[in-house]
């Protein structure tokens, strides 16, 4: 009788651990067990100061509201992002979120994300899939405004001259959404004055070492540079040692426009070697995880959320540093 009744007490605890097992990592606040929610993270990667931060920021933010974060890094390899989704699809997470590489060719991996009923959610880059249902909402930048921000304070900048400005342009990895928007949002403003002119465009790859190459190549090509706009501080920091290489003062001779705002860039731009900066803010952090308790409790979310940015001159730049968290 003993026997039956521990066999029957042991079975009754089997059954219990693998009814417990099932509910597994996707047993967020929507699927009972302790409650906490599994998130699936899965970043462009560390090719910039940005991203850096905006790594840090997403991992603090997590940590501090209790969600257990599964993070991968895709070196800015789309192959590698989309491996990470499946493998978190695979683990059964709560909710999928991620920084796309490129804007095109998410389609099938996201509809294997919706087929397991995982939300998704964009961070920082959107895509140009037309299926808006493969995603729950967009966390992120307006990037065509940041393009067209540089633009107009170039335009303003020259008001009132004739001669013409010669314009090289450091573009971000080619098809991502911040190269393609920041590169249409500034063209769309300076189009409408003919003395601007887009001499060279060319990736740097949102890299500093990139930046500094791809300007090196363009002072040799064009003897008569004027601007230079560069999609974000990292290939600008690049190109001013490119510039001083070349015997040339940023700022002064070469007036130089780049988005983001790290401190580097900052730094560079409180010293007079950058004219203006954009700023993209990279601490999305704790936004992410708000939304990310609401998606997963099933709450109706906006599908676009932009986040509130600003622009920086030299004195602004001053006065920001010595509190400037990125």
């Amino acid at each position: 009788m003993l026997k039956r009744w521990s066999a029957a007490l042991v079975g009754g605890l089997l059954l219990v651990g693998v009814l417990g097992a099932c509910g597994g990592e996707n047993a967020g606040s929507a699927g009972g067990g302790d409650g906490k929610i599994t998130m699936g993270f899965a970043q462009v990667g560390a090719e910039s100061g940005w991203r850096t931060a905006n790594t840090k920021s997403i991992q603090d933010a997590a940590a501090a509201a209790g969600i257990d974060l599964k993070f991968s890094d895709a070196q800015q390899k789309q192959e590698n992002q989309i491996k990470a989704i499946r493998s978190y699809i695979a683990q059964k997470v709560d909710v999928i979120a991620f920084s796309p590489v490129v804007e095109s060719g998410w389609d099938a991996v996201l509809q294997e994300a919706k087929d397991a009923k995982i939300p998704v959610i964009l961070t920082d880059r959107a895509i140009d899939s037309k299926d808006t249902t493969l995603y729950k909402s967009f966390l992120g930048s307006d990037f065509v405004l940041e393009g067209k921000k540089a633009g107009e304070w170039l335009v303003k900048e020259y008001q009132g001259k004739t001669d013409p400005v010669n314009i090289v342009e450091l573009q971000g990895t080619t098809g991502s959404a911040p190269a393609n928007d920041r590169k249409s949002g500034f063209a769309d403003v300076i189009k409408a004055d003919p003395k601007f002119k887009v001499i060279a465009s060319q990736t740097g790859d949102f890299t500093r070492a990139k930046g500094k190459e791809v300007m090196e190549a363009f002072l040799k090509a064009n003897p008569k540079i004027d601007v230079l706009y560069a999609h974000n501080d990292d290939m600008g920091l690049g190109a001013i040692e490119a510039i001083e290489a070349a015997g040339k003062k940023p700022g002064v001779d070469i007036k130089i426009i780049t988005v983001d705002a790290v401190k580097d860039g900052m730094t560079a731009l409180s010293e007079g070697k950058i004219n203006y900066i954009v700023e993209c803010s990279p601490l999305l952090g704790p936004q992410l995880m708000d939304l990310a308790k609401k998606v997963v409790n099933g709450e109706s979310v906006p599908q676009r959320i932009l986040t509130e940015e600003t622009t920086f001159t030299p004195e602004q730049a001053k006065a920001a540093l010595p509190s400037r968290k990125y």
